[in-house]
């Protein structure tokens, strides 16, 4: 397919901005407005936190993203390169990914939601070990997890928090999720679990004003949540581009065996 109008993005650091100060020279690069009608593509330039942002802010405009890797790791963009622009786009390789639903109750009964294309946490936030019975598609799998905390990630984001904290790299036509404790005391020696992408995970947490709990979806942290509801919401996909020789899959695998 022929990417003909480009609209570009860009964090603030030198090495965005610059690189957008030359793409804009090189290429007719159209407004990135509310109406999708004027982009085909959207070319985000910045690490993967700002990959993350313009997911979350542009997402709903149903255009595939190019990243373009001006940070450090950039799991989630192409390598630095402007050359050739359309050409790479048109070679690219789309990947889907699928972002996580999290419902929220606080203790106040107050209802909260978002998405997260990584996982979503949550993290004791006293003194206090947490507390939190998980439940899987309504059956009680751990009547109490006493940890620091736990998270669902998704493949996508397996290779980031998750894979710090101990879980498994998902590769992303596994069609799973991954259930990792963040240091875990009881059981002793659970490590987490692989579910079906399908599958809705379910944390209580137990003895919440003693023990506090915030829940964090990508950039939404929720303070103080009594119930946290976890699904893939398959309606909210979004497409990122790889070059052919760097796409995301690949990139994956290669992670699982560096050291």
């Amino acid at each position: 397919m022929s990417f003909t109008k480009i609209a570009c993005v860009a964090d603030d650091s030198p090495k965005a901005q610059a690189a957008l100060k030359e793409i804009r020279k090189h290429h007719d690069v159209v407004e990135l407005t509310k109406r999708r009608m004027s982009a085909q593509v959207i070319v985000v330039l910045g690490g993967d936190g700002f990959m993350l942002s313009a997911l979350h802010e542009y997402m709903k405009m149903k255009l595939p993203f190019y990243g373009i890797n001006c940070g450090t790791v950039g799991f989630l963009m192409n390598q630095y390169a402007l050359d050739n622009l359309p050409e790479r786009i048109a070679r690219a390789r789309a990947s889907t990914i699928y972002p996580l639903h999290m419902y929220a109750r606080k203790t106040t009964g107050k209802v909260s939601q978002a998405l997260a294309f990584n996982e979503v946490s949550l993290f004791r936030q006293s003194r206090q070990a947490a507390k939190i019975r998980v439940s899987i598609d309504h059956v009680v799998r751990l009547k109490e997890l006493i940890c620091d905390g736990v998270l669902v990630a998704t493949p996508a984001g397996s290779t980031a928090y998750n894979f710090s904290a101990g879980g498994p790299i998902i590769p992303l036509s596994g069609n799973v999720m991954a259930l990792t404790p963040l240091v875990p005391f009881r059981p002793r020696r659970w490590r987490g679990a692989l579910l079906t992408h399908n599958s809705s995970v379910n944390f209580t947490i137990m003895e919440p004003k003693k023990r506090p709990v915030n829940a964090v979806a990508d950039f939404t942290e929720i303070e103080d949540v009594a119930e946290v509801v976890i699904a893939e919401q398959r309606k909210s996909g979004v497409s990122l581009l790889f070059d052919p020789e760097h796409n995301l899959e690949e990139r994956i695998i290669k992670e699982q065996f560096t050291y």
